[in-house]
């Protein structure tokens, strides 16, 4: 950990921004903002919204905290931005952030590498059929899950018990995404698990069992109630958070992530068998949130936790010599 908080320099905290996400995203920024400040770090906001990308390098900054969420965000459009400017970001590069903001990608290269994800329907906007729609339940079987592919924070998912009620919760995905992801569910215990770290580096922190009003952890029981129960240490079986981290940590290596993230799975009540659902490249650091809440438990302050995401920031590719490499 860098001890002196001038060595960071001019530092973008990068919230707001246009995803359907925002209001968190300002959440988020404000609490990261607040933090790095009171550590004696020279840090800014910056949304991305208002404001050009390019201000943040005629304007001298060294490095930026993205608190961004969803697209235009956490997808690799603002990575690759940043790594054009040559200006070190905090989380993952452009190809993990892209990937991880798709669920439907994420799944095809845990299961390529054999990790265990609940199994799916794809649709697409323009190219399904009612018939298509109405043959999702005999796939996965009822209750089943509904979602945008690329959206965060529950939005748009619905948990459809009857097959009526499909063709509705495809419209209210199809609202926000070309992509539709019909999901297996998993009844069972609901978790989460950060990451910190780079590579052989990373590491698993503790496990949060989630226990929400009638089991609906949706938007607003993620933020803006108290109701939502957050258990950690979270109480599961011997041996089982351990499995849990392990598989964790190999989502995360395996899709090449770094700096930081957070994986959800849900654990089958039956066979006990964890399920990854997602990864979240940019986490939220809300005073609900879940990384912060996992970090304390380890004896990791807020603001030390904000620290050590900063001083991960870095860059895909490192500058190199015009015409390095060409022979002629």
């Amino acid at each position: 950990m860098r001890t002196d908080p001038a060595s960071f320099g001019k530092v973008a905290v990068l919230m707001g921004g246009h995803s359907a996400e925002r209001a968190i995203s300002l959440m988020s920024g404000q609490g990261v903002l607040a933090a790095l400040r009171s550590q004696g770090v020279d840090a800014h906001a910056f949304d991305p919204a208002e404001r050009p990308l390019n201000e943040l390098k005629t304007e001298g900054f060294t490095r930026c905290f993205i608190a961004l969420h969803g697209r235009f965000g956490e997808d690799g459009t603002v990575q690759g931005a940043l790594e054009l400017l040559g200006i070190p970001y905090t989380g993952s590069g452009v190809m993990a952030s892209s990937i991880c903001i798709d669920k439907v990608m994420t799944k095809r290269i845990w299961l390529a590498d054999g990790l265990s994800t609940p199994r799916y329907v794809l649709l697409r906007r323009g190219v399904y059929s009612a018939a298509d729609v109405m043959a999702v339940p005999d796939a996965l079987g009822l209750p089943l899950i509904v979602k945008p592919a690329r959206e965060g924070s529950s939005i748009g998912l619905s948990k459809v018990t009857s097959a009526h009620q499909m063709a509705d919760a495809v419209a209210q995905a199809e609202q926000l995404d070309a992509d539709i992801l019909c999901e297996q569910f998993i009844s069972g215990d609901e978790v989460t698990c950060p990451v910190l770290g780079t590579g052989a580096e990373a590491q698993a922190l503790p496990v949060i069992r989630i226990v929400a009003p009638e089991g609906n952890y949706d938007y607003q029981n993620k933020y803006f109630t108290d109701t939502t129960q957050y258990i950690v240490p979270c109480g599961l079986p011997a041996g089982e958070e351990a499995a849990i981290q392990q598989l964790v940590l190999a989502a995360y290596q395996t899709l090449n992530c770094r700096g930081w993230a957070r994986a959800d799975v849900m654990i089958d009540a039956a066979t006990r068998q964890p399920y990854l659902l997602e990864l979240n490249t940019s986490p939220g650091m809300t005073s609900h949130s879940l990384v912060p809440m996992s970090a304390r438990a380890t004896g990791m302050s807020y603001e030390s936790l904000c620290l050590a995401v900063l001083q991960s920031a870095s860059l895909d590719q490192q500058s190199v010599p015009l015409n390095a490499g060409v022979s002629v």
